[in-house]
């Protein structure tokens, strides 16, 4: 390809999922989670495939990221406000910076990879059909199980898919059991978030979108005011789901996101008893499937199943992992109160 690659890793975030590990100041990119590395700097290492690699943050994580990613450029959004907002900025400063204007891959940097060698020639790929097909590529997980906990990516029928990729007929929302038994069934993939384009492409979209001020403000050298202009969006809800130029290329490399303490679980192996330790001394009697982190605590499982314990600092959750998504929602409460 004769174009260069570059990937631009999200770390902006907060991992409100994964209170009270990940907190405004301890985001979850920069957190272990069970290794020895952060996510951020396991993320950096599997795109070293790419030719240039742009870490995408706040201000306030800067000095924090370059510990993590000395290696990468750092390109500093005026507000954090979701992929939205981050992906179109990403697109407008590293637009000119090559000889020939490169494709964007746009990772997260809070996911599991067990091949990371199939990752990177499925991720080149997608940069090569983000140029044959002049539109926005997004890879889609071919899934394991009916997950509920993920969006999904409906591919269009046979008849218009063309090689190792298909246009999208839509995206849908994290549905309930049922829906993603239909969608699995339907051949409907994860949305993993990782999208390929070239910018000239993204811009375009984003001025059909809800991020047209934003656009506007930045071809005017004015970001702060671009991102004053729009409210807080992913790029999913702002530009994906109602193109008319998406595509969908399959990813089969055992994925997960790193999003939530059950996702966590499923990533690591149990002790004998299926209790997923990440730090802490816990005893486990007659308890199974559930996942405990406890910095220089004990912690004693008596009895129970399926439970998400994490006591970090002065802050105690305990949840069933079934509902591990709405961890979001002890967070959102606890500030709502706090703010009172």
């Amino acid at each position: 390809m004769d174009r260069p690659i570059v990937a631009c890793v999200l770390a902006g975030g907060s991992g409100n999922r994964l209170y009270p590990a990940s907190r405004p100041g301890r985001p979850k990119q920069f957190l272990t989670l069970g290794g020895d590395r952060s996510l951020l700097s396991r993320t950096l290492e599997r795109v070293q495939f790419t030719d240039e690699r742009y870490v995408l943050t706040t201000e306030e994580y800067v000095d924090t990221v370059h510990e993590h990613a000395p290696s990468a450029g750092v390109l500093v959004e005026p507000e954090s406000m979701d992929t939205g907002p981050a992906l179109v900025y990403a697109a407008w400063r590293l637009r000119d910076r090559f000889d020939a204007e490169p494709v964007l891959l746009a990772v997260p940097s809070d996911h599991r990879v067990e091949d990371e060698a199939a990752f990177a020639a499925t991720c080149e790929r997608a940069a090569e059909l983000a140029l044959e097909t002049g539109g926005l590529v997004t890879l889609g997980v071919e899934p394991t199980r009916p997950e509920v906990g993920y969006g999904y990516v409906v591919p269009a029928a046979a008849e218009n898919d063309v090689g190792d990729v298909a246009s999208v007929d839509r995206f849908t929302e994290k549905p309930d059991r049922e829906d993603a038994r239909r969608l699995v069934e339907v051949g409907a993939y994860w949305n993993a978030g990782i999208f390929a384009w070239t910018p000239t492409v993204l811009l375009r979209a984003a001025r059909d979108s809800p991020l047209e001020a934003l656009v506007s403000a930045l071809e005017d050298g004015e970001p702060e005011r671009g991102f004053e202009a729009v409210d807080a969006i992913s790029v999913d809800d702002a530009i994906m789901e109602t193109t008319d130029d998406a595509y969908v290329t399959p990813l089969s490399v055992g994925w997960d996101d790193l999003g939530t303490w059950d996702a966590i679980g499923r990533a690591l192996d149990g002790d004998e008893d299926d209790t997923v330790v990440l730090e802490g001394d816990v005893l486990s009697i007659d308890s199974e499937g559930n996942v405990v982190t406890a910095p220089d605590r004990h912690v004693s499982l008596v009895g129970i199943e399926d439970v998400i314990v994490a006591a970090v600092d002065d802050r105690l959750l305990v949840a069933d992992r079934d509902r591990a998504d709405r961890v979001r929602d002890v967070v959102a409460r606890r500030r709502t109160e706090e703010t009172r």
